[in-house]
């Protein structure tokens, strides 16, 4: 039994592969920076979030809503709140602006409400 015998290579064939990657690399980019986005999504509903119920806290002892929000999160991260309510509970509303990554997603808004102490 002989041994199989490959066809010769073309000299010309031998980078084709490389090519086939470096066609393929935008797409595996875009879809790395997709993902890195997505988690930039969740962090900013994360701390939106942690504000609404740090403003809610805030709000029903009567203290500092704004302050309360912006030392809930980190820093660096822009943080509005509103509140609202009466009788005997208040609601408080954070919007977190989402970082951008590749595209403009927005704002995250949680909201959070809370008994009022009296």
């Amino acid at each position: 039994m002989r041994p199989r015998r490959h066809p010769p290579r073309h000299p010309r064939d031998r980078g084709q592969a490389a090519i086939e990657y470096l066609g393929f690399l935008p797409i595996l980019l875009l879809v790395g920076l997709a993902g890195i986005q997505l988690g930039a999504v969740a962090y900013a509903a994360e701390q939106a979030g942690t504000a609404a119920r740090a403003g809610a806290r805030a709000a029903s002892l009567e203290e500092d809503v704004g302050a309360a929000c912006s030392s809930a999160v980190s820093s660096g991260i822009d943080v509005s709140c509103a509140s609202s309510g009466g009788g005997d509970s208040v609601t408080v509303t954070a919007t977190v602006h989402i970082p951008k990554i590749v595209w403009d997603l927005g704002n995250a808004t949680k909201s959070a409400t809370m008994p009022v102490d009296h």
